[in-house]
């Protein structure tokens, strides 16, 4: 039986279980609303991940994992960009550049932060293609456990930052109290990025994608710089309220009228 779907029925700590569970070898391809990933796996354990369009390539991993700087990946670039990862490897190690336990945690690391970030992600159709393997890049061969319960515990804390924000099409501004002063508050650099964009005029939409965070990482400092009492939801400046009509789950009238009559029966209990 082919394993395929939707999001929205099965999430990605699912088939994670799943996959580990049945001891599964191949790729589960995942083509969410506006980037593809690929990850793949040999007996039930995680081997290789890449998303969107990023260079999958060993030399670009180590670069991205700062274990070569920017003139050693571009000498790479330029003088081995036609061997394989494998035999790149091979020649780093002999050369004395990295040892074989720098690649394997370079890669380890890469492809961890691939499935994180795929917890995050709630629409888009999946598809796995038994015995389908990456030839050309090098493979791990890391349990999935941990992977699974992290996946678990994030999608608890996504579920609720949904709940608390349900929309990033909403934007931001700083709260009209006594004391709320950013001066006297520790923030991180994330926090930072994201205060410096704060107004009625971006929405957090807009902020993520200016600062390159995905929907869970927006949503959880935005959270935090709430409870703090640092910022307040607004409608973006220029948005056009919605029509009475149009705030109602349903058009049609007997709905709406039962609807409000719910509403007014749970109010009048409390």
């Amino acid at each position: 039986m082919a394993l395929n779907g939707n999001l929205r029925d099965f999430t990605v700590t699912q088939l994670l279980n799943l996959v580990n569970l049945a001891s599964k070898t191949g790729t589960l391809v995942v083509e969410g609303p506006n980037e593809r990933a690929e990850v793949s796996f040999r007996g039930g354990k995680l081997a290789y991940a890449m998303i969107g369009r990023e260079n999958g390539s060993l030399a670009s991993i180590l670069h991205k994992g700062k274990k070569l700087s920017a003139n050693q990946y571009r000498s790479i670039q330029k003088r081995a960009g036609h061997v394989t990862d494998k035999e790149l490897g091979l020649l780093l190690i002999n050369a004395g550049y990295l040892s074989q336990e720098d690649i394997l945690g370079a890669l380890q690391s890469n492809f961890m932060g691939v499935v994180r970030q795929l917890f995050t992600w709630v629409e888009g159709f999946f598809r796995f293609e038994n015995d389908k393997l990456p030839e050309d890049r090098i493979n791990v061969r890391l349990d999935l456990e941990n992977l699974i319960i992290e996946g678990s515990r994030q999608l608890r804390e996504w579920e609720q930052l949904q709940d608390e924000i349900p929309s990033l099409e909403m934007a931001l501004k700083f709260a009209d109290r006594p004391g709320a002063n950013l001066k006297n508050v520790n923030l991180s650099v994330e926090e930072w990025r994201v205060v410096s964009y704060i107004t009625p005029k971006n929405k957090m939409s807009q902020i993520a994608k200016t600062t390159k965070m995905d929907d869970l990482e927006i949503r959880r400092i935005v959270y935090g710089l709430i409870q703090a009492g640092l910022v307040e939801i607004t409608r973006p400046e220029g948005a056009k309220p919605k029509l009475a009509q149009d705030m109602f789950p349903t058009q049609d009238k007997q709905e709406q009228k039962n609807l409000v009559n719910r509403l007014i029966n749970r109010i009048s209990g409390f």
